[in-house]
Formats: C-alpha cells, sequence, structure tokens
C-alpha cells in the first residue's frame, strides 16, 4: 500500500513537472509572437559604425548606431507587382523612401497609408516611395492584395535576398531608409514610427521648406 502511495506521488509530481514545462514553453512562444508581432526588436548596435551628425533619430535615441545613415543608398534593380523593372537609379536626384515591408507585418500595414498620403502632399517636390516586399515568396496576389487594402499606389517590389543584404540585413520590419537628392541615406528607421516622425523624416530629404500640398493631388 505504501509502496503504491509514493508510486502515486512519483506520477503527480512528473505529471506537474511535464505540466509546468509545456506551459512555460507556450508562455514563451506567446511572448515571442506578441513581440514580434508589435516590432520591439531592433537593429542591434555594432562595433565601429557612426552616426553621422544631424538631430537624434528614433533609433539613436534608444543608444542604437543606424548602420546605413550618411551612406550611399546601394542601388537595386527590381520587379514590380506589374512585372515592370524598377532600379533606384530611375529616381536619381529625388528624394525616396525606400520602405522593407511584408505581408505578414502588422505595423508595416499602419503606416503603408501614411506613405501614400505624403506621397501625394510632397508629389511637387519630386518625393517618391519605394515599397520592397521582404517576402517576395508569398506571391504576387497576396502581395498585391495586402498592397491594394492599404490603399497604396506607390510601386511595389519583389526583393531578390540580395537587396536585404545590401542595406545591412533586416533585423526588424517595418525598415525605412530615406534617401536625398543625393543618393545618400539620411535617415534609418526600424519599426513603427509616429506619423509625425515620418512626416519630419520626408522633409530632410525632400529639402528646406518643403511645403506639403493641401489634400494632396
Amino acid at each position: 500500500m505504501r509502496r503504491a502511495l509514493v508510486l502515486g506521488v512519483m506520477v503527480v509530481g512528473i505529471a506537474l513537472l511535464l505540466w509546468a514545462g509545456w506551459h512555460n514553453l507556450r508562455e514563451r512562444k506567446l511572448a515571442m509572437q506578441r513581440a514580434r508581432e508589435s516590432q520591439v526588436v531592433l537593429i542591434p548596435e555594432k562595433q565601429g559604425s557612426e552616426a553621422q551628425g544631424g538631430s537624434q533619430s528614433g533609433t539613436e535615441a534608444d543608444g542604437l548606431v543606424p548602420v546605413m545613415r550618411g551612406k550611399q543608398a546601394p542601388a537595386f534593380a527590381l520587379t514590380s507587382l506589374d512585372g515592370k523593372k524598377v532600379s533606384l537609379a530611375d529616381y536619381k536626384g529625388r528624394p525616396v523612401l525606400v520602405n522593407f515591408w511584408a505581408t505578414w507585418c502588422g505595423p508595416c500595414k499602419v503606416e503603408m497609408p501614411w506613405f501614400e498620403e505624403f506621397r501625394k502632399q510632397y508629389a511637387a517636390q519630386g518625393f517618391e516611395v519605394l515599397g520592397l516586399a521582404d517576402d517576395a515568396d508569398a506571391g504576387k496576389d497576396a502581395i498585391a492584395k495586402v498592397a491594394g487594402k492599404a490603399g497604396v499606389s506607390y510601386p511595389i517590389l519583389l526583393t531578390d535576398g540580395k537587396v536585404q543584404t545590401a542595406y545591412g540585413g533586416l533585423d526588424v520590419l517595418p525598415m525605412s531608409f530615406y534617401v536625398d537628392r543625393n543618393g545618400v541615406i539620411v535617415e534609418q528607421t526600424a519599426g513603427l514610427g509616429s506619423k509625425e516622425q515620418i512626416e519630419a523624416n520626408i522633409k530632410k530629404i525632400v529639402g528646406p521648406g518643403a511645403v506639403a500640398q493641401a489634400g494632396g493631388q
């Protein structure tokens, strides 16, 4: 009888340990999912990286150094959703926002309509947005559906894997690069910023005295 009681206690103890392990694993997975959805993971600071003058950006304010800020924007030529070849060189002399996004990225879908709005507001200054779909393997239809639902009309390009590496690797999405008329990356942001901060960064590449057109074009 005593042996059966001890055995029963051992079985219950093992069951409790297994349940606790499963519960902890489930909580860790949920925490990782929540972190991914809110994009709290930022670019890790890299040794030897230099921030190039100017006021602090959102990533710098968090103690992180943008790895591409102040550098010439890497060239690329990618295929758009309608099958056209689009290159960064096509927009030489114009301010361009290069935005990496994905169909599964919630924060990306929040800011895409803002980009569209600012694209229209600053069209007279030559401002353009290029949306680079990081998950090109999702297929054109899925990508086009998300872009259409967001109401964007700016070029959506399918990435080839190489362009992500050229831009320093993507540790988080969305990732945006604000390129001025000289082809230099003036600002780099990781994660979802405020609408006001996005416009402030656009003004930096559009140039001094930039005035948004009321109601867009």
